[in-house]
């Protein structure tokens, strides 16, 4: 009698926004460590011209599966895509996302709805959707937040909003999941040049030279990181020191000099 076979899945890192900037450098930085990896956001081609270059590197070329993980249901049609393929996540880096500069009142208000769906909603439903694998496997999640999250943004407001959340929510999932093996990091990088600041209409040029960090700088730190179980990790001794002071200051203070700041981004 011959009995079924029961194939394992192979455990992967799924990377969300790995099109571009800090998506882009976390896959090269899981696939350089021997990950196979599961890219994923809305641009075909870009996510493509991801895998190639890490395939031309000598590792094995990542599957590419084209989603809007803002969209409603996105979480539940992965985990369907994956186990199709005898894929099961080890890892989840929640990077998708993205910022509108200009004032809450003015900004497009489905525009800014958007953001919050994909950088609350969606990076919520993703940390959640595959924690029994997480579990099973002793994985990790890697949220990506922002120095942003810190402070109140008077010219950002939504978007600093929504970066406080992901370091409010990954900070307590660190606590609740460590019981169970599961790393959980946030990633709060300062300034970054990528395109990310063109989407929010942000000028680069009158970001300090001292808190810029490249994106595979903020990669490397971001990956480091969750492999040592660490909560939280910001990458730059300047954007630390930033990160420490910033919760002694009065609110006020920090809310005039947001608002300063972002005069200056235009």
């Amino acid at each position: 009698m011959n009995l079924p076979v029961t194939l394992e899945k192979r455990p992967v890192t799924l990377i969300t926004g790995a099109s571009a900037g800090i998506g882009a450098a976390l896959a090269h930085r899981f696939a350089a460590n021997g990950h196979e990896l599961v890219l994923v956001a809305r641009r075909e081609q870009a996510l493509a011209a991801v895998a190639d270059a890490i395939a031309a590197s000598g590792r094995p070329r990542p599957t590419v599966l084209p989603v809007d993980v803002a969209r409603a249901g996105a979480a539940h049609d992965m985990a369907a895509a994956l186990a199709a393929r005898d894929l099961e996540p080890e890892t989840v880096v929640n990077n998708a996302g993205f910022g509108l500069i200009g004032a809450a009142s003015t900004l497009d208000r489905a525009e800014q709805l958007a953001m919050i769906d994909l950088n609350v909603r969606a990076l919520t439903d993703f940390s959640l959707a595959f924690l029994d694998s997480l579990e099973r496997r002793k994985g990790g999640i890697l949220n990506v937040a922002s120095v942003a999250g810190f402070l109140p943004g008077p010219g950002m407001a939504v978007y600093y909003a929504t970066k406080a959340y992901v370091i409010s929510f990954s900070e307590a999932l660190h606590h609740e999941l460590k019981p169970k093996g599961v790393r959980v990091t946030v990633l709060c990088p300062g300034p970054v040049p990528t395109e990310f600041q063109a989407r929010a209409g942000i000028n680069q040029e009158v970001f300090p030279p001292l808190l810029t960090r490249s994106a595979e700088r903020v990669a490397r730190d971001g990956y480091r990181g969750l492999k040592e179980g660490r909560r939280m990790v910001v990458p730059g001794s300047a954007n630390q020191v930033v990160t420490a002071i910033l919760p002694m200051l009065p609110h006020g203070l920090l809310l005039a000099l947001a608002d300063l700041r972002k005069r200056r981004l235009r």
